[in-house]
């Protein structure tokens, strides 16, 4: 049965879907024709498509709004940016078209904050919060941004020693959270994690350090998961135990007003992705609510710390097929033109998934192939897709060039791959461009990063040109 790549799709998800469509045997990612885009600039291609980043900012905006107005939830919500999914100029100048705050794990993350505000796009009423572990360059920095007025910059405790530090830094009086350390998924290697303050240590905590402390006030607690926020019985239990000390704690601490439920939503990495994320938020709220209005206190602003949501569904890169090798009866390695150690380093370090299908080519037959990178490692490969246990793609033809697409790569691809710098077996950082609509939706792209050249490797390398 000579069965086409399309109907292979079709007869196995629902297809087309919100942001993938065909034109002719041609795939369109959001109306874009990216086989337009490879003509015009080559392969190997990263590319980021802006718009996205908006689209999914306000989508979240418009759940918790619709959720607090369900349960009737008398207090405000913050969606904060996750700076360490992607640190780029162009990711944060589209996220602060979204009046949203802002979240930080290391000194360098303050850097960017404060050119973002030399650029007008962060301001005094912009939240800073400012988590990880804090070393000295890291404390220096938000007492810089907490001494030049930005008091809405609000430090989370990670550890017993960082108050101290803090308050020798900082002039004046200053807003503090405190971190929850989380027990860990059972199937987890250790217990509890390596972050925060745990359950039981919180209210003595705050009694010993902060209770009778003039110079802080307290106004947050933080609770990270590190799954991210999923329907397993797991984060729930873990959830309600995290409302326990913020009930326990809000009765010993007036000041105390905000709860920051950390971890992010999950994106899309199959076409038959699944997730309800209104149902989720309803039953945060909810829980939240029930327990503060039975210990009869005021329910608590709620603050997000969305990265891969924010940015992940926005990326994608595109490869070209080069060679076919046949390495046994049952192994066909397709040959792309990069390596996913450089440009996709997730699938080869965590095994992630991401969604992948053919650019081109939708009306031939196909067959079941293994993918492989540029590079001599062994594990330069991607042999599954997150639906199924194999890759499967239009048959391999020399005369008939065949493109393939990674989509919704857009969250610390980048940073973890080491962008600009050296990559495994000096494969090249590939091109990166830029995709974005006007008011009228016509679309433009530019480029941001051509494909790295021999001289910029050797100049990293210390080897000087003759």
């Amino acid at each position: 049965m000579n069965t086409k790549y399309f109907d292979l799709i079709n007869q196995t998800f629902y297809f087309p879907q919100e942001e993938f469509t065909l034109n002719k045997d041609h795939l369109q990612f959001h109306n874009i024709d990216l086989m337009k885009l490879v003509e015009q600039y080559g392969t190997p291609l990263k590319f980021t498509y802006l718009p996205q980043i908006s689209n999914n900012i306000n989508k979240a905006k418009s759940w918790f709004r619709k959720s607090m107005e369900k349960n009737k939830y008398d207090a405000k919500y913050y969606y904060c940016y996750c700076t360490k999914s992607s640190h780029f100029s162009f990711i944060m100048n589209e996220v602060f078209k979204n009046n949203v705050h802002i979240e930080t794990s290391s000194a360098y993350d303050i850097n960017i904050v404060e050119n973002l505000i030399a650029q007008g796009k962060i301001n005094k009423s912009t939240y800073i919060i400012c988590n990880g572990f804090k070393r000295d360059q890291y404390i220096e920095n938000i007492a810089r941004l907490l001494n030049n007025g930005f008091n809405k910059t609000v430090p989370i405790i990670d550890n017993y020693e960082e108050l101290d530090l803090l308050q020798e830094a900082i002039d004046g009086k200053f807003k503090i959270g405190i971190r929850i350390a989380a027990e860990e998924e059972p199937k987890f290697e250790f217990y509890t994690s390596r972050l925060g303050i745990g359950y039981k240590d919180i209210v003595p905590f705050y009694r010993k350090q902060i209770q009778e402390n003039k110079q802080v006030e307290l106004k947050m607690l933080h609770f990270f998961i590190n799954t991210g926020i999923m329907d397993t019985a797991y984060y729930w239990n873990e959830l309600v135990k995290c409302i326990k000390v913020y009930v326990a704690l809000k009765k010993e601490c007036p000041t105390l007003d905000s709860l920051n439920i950390g971890g992010g939503f999950p994106i899309k990495n199959s076409l038959a992705f699944e997730f309800d994320y209104q149902y989720m938020i309803d039953e945060i709220i909810n829980q939240v609510k029930i327990a503060c209005d039975e210990a009869e206190i005021d329910v608590p602003h709620i603050f997000t710390e969305f990265g891969s949501f924010t940015v992940g569904e926005s990326g994608g890169a595109i490869y070209q097929v080069l060679y076919q090798k046949k390495q046994n009866d049952r192994e066909n390695w397709n040959m792309i033109d990069s390596s996913f150690i450089t440009t996709l380093p997730d699938t080869w370090a965590i095994n992630k998934r991401f969604v992948m299908l053919a650019v081109n080519r939708w009306n031939d037959t196909y067959e079941r192939v293994l993918l492989g990178g540029l590079t001599c490692d062994s594990d330069d490969y991607y042999n599954s897709e997150q639906h199924m246990n194999a890759v499967y793609l239009p048959k391999y033809s020399k005369e008939k060039p065949l493109y393939i697409g990674f989509f919704n790569t857009g969250a610390y691809q980048e940073t973890i791959g080491g962008f600009g710098g050296l990559h495994h077996c000096l494969i090249p950082q590939p091109r990166h461009i830029l995709i974005d609509r006007d008011e009228n939706g016509i679309l433009a792209t530019e480029v941001f990063s051509e494909q790295q050249t021999s001289d910029e490797v050797l100049k990293i390398l210390g080897y000087e040109k003759k």
